[in-house]
């Protein structure tokens, strides 16, 4: 459950620190892609929740496909969740008859959902344990005479 918490707060920050700055690129240069900029919040959660991206290249035994695989895996999960919604729900209202401000909304609510799923994901175990082996009883090979 800890695990879960941590794992959304990751992506909450990370999701809402990307959407913010595409928010402010997007007023200082007129520059805004939603679709990129959600797939870049999937990209980075998939590289720095679970088992970071440092720790899979410090681990002598894991490969560090394992990253890159959650980061293109993100993207796609970040594009997804927008799609979704941007499709279905589609919200248009204004706070203090500004325009609402989603990409740090949106971003924050991406990154919680796909940074939970990776750390729990990361969390279960991937096989049961094996059972030790027994030492055999004898000293070494039985010379017969």
């Amino acid at each position: 459950m800890v695990k879960l918490l941590v794992g959304l707060l990751k992506g909450a920050v990370i999701g809402g620190a990307v959407g913010y700055g595409a928010f402010q690129l997007e007023v200082a240069t007129g520059f805004g892609n939603a679709w990129l900029t959600f797939g870049v919040v999937g990209a980075l959660v998939g590289l720095f929740v679970g088992r970071p991206l440092w720790s899979l290249l410090r681990d002598k035994e894991s490969t560090n496909w394992i990253a890159v695989l959650k980061a293109l895996f993100g993207f796609g999960v970040g594009c997804g969740l927008y799609a979704l919604f941007h499709k279905l729900w589609n919200p248009e209202f204004a706070i203090a008859g500004e325009p609402a401000q989603w990409p740090p909304f949106v971003g924050g609510l991406i990154g919680a959902v796909y940074g939970a799923f990776v750390e729990f994901d990361e969390s279960v175990p991937d096989k049961a344990p094996q059972p030790k082996k027994q030492p055999a009883t004898g000293s070494g090979p039985v010379k017969k005479k």
